[in-house]
């Protein structure tokens, strides 16, 4: 029998029940990748990460309950949170090899920031269902890795009631819903139901996307942001050009063991 240690952590937040849960698996040896993703659909939370010790840098992957991902935030702050609980990271930085080349998180106090590479918005084409699916006319819609949908108030965005069917037959990954912010610089909601996650509590990849475009739109390099899903999150923003500063906190819920047939 091999047994693996699990943790999961709700990140971007600074209490349990709030923030996106996230499973964080300590690799010892070796794993398949169909074993990881059975896990992570065992799991079943947005994303399970699989650490696995190395020299530098810890290697690290992300998996929702469906497919590999090649990026992943909220994952990446619950594995350096993790790896700063246990001991196993020391001082205050932590490097991952991931998909997305070499991933930094520095700790500071209770906030841990990620550095991740940007992923600019451009104009793109609408597809003419994306009213329909969503329940709602956009203002303005722009396509990354995602597609980018801003609207006028944060009032429509938090009233979304979205076709999930609708949005998995779009051709993108996923949809970012945002608009200016009542106390916040912006706020964002984020829906994959292709990646088998209907709505993302807390969503640090589409934050790439988020501050550069709002970063522009509103001239200032440091933002407040909030993702108003039922848990909801908050998040601390800075725009470096080719790279972006995503800065949350997070709080270890549960730990065990997984039992695995050897």
């Amino acid at each position: 029998m091999k047994k693996l240690q699990i943790f999961q952590v709700d990140a971007f937040a600074d209490q349990v029940f709030k923030g996106n849960p996230a499973a964080v698996v300590l690799v010892e040896g070796k794993l398949s990748d169909a074993q990881m993703q059975s896990i992570a659909a065992e799991n079943n939370l947005s994303e399970t990460a699989f650490v696995t010790p190395g020299g530098e840098a810890f290697g690290l992957r992300w998996f929702t309950p469906t497919l590999e991902v090649d990026l992943c935030g909220h994952a990446t702050l619950a594995s350096a949170y993790v790896l700063f609980e246990t001991g196993l990271a020391e001082g205050g930085q932590v490097s991952f090899e991931t998909l997305s080349g070499c991933l930094k998180v520095a700790r500071e106090g209770d906030w841990l920031s990620l550095d991740f590479p940007t992923r600019r918005p451009v104009p793109g084409t609408v597809p003419a269902e994306l009213s329909m699916v969503l329940g709602a006319s956009p203002s303005e819609v722009l396509q990354s890795r995602d597609l980018l949908v801003v609207f006028e108030k944060e009032e429509t965005v938090a009233q979304l009631e979205p076709d999930f069917a609708g949005i998995a037959a779009l051709d993108a990954f996923a949809v970012i819903v945002t608009a200016l912010g009542n106390e916040v610089d912006f706020v964002s909601r984020f829906f994959a139901p292709k990646a088998g996650i209907p709505e993302d509590p807390v969503t640090g990849s589409a934050h790439c996307t988020l501050i550069p475009f709002w970063a522009d739109r509103l001239g200032k390099s440091k933002l407040r942001a909030r993702q108003i899903s039922e848990r909801g999150g908050d998040l601390k923003c800075e725009n470096r050009g080719e790279r972006v500063i995503i800065s949350g906190k997070a709080v270890e819920y549960l730990r065990g063991e997984i039992c695995l047939e050897t």
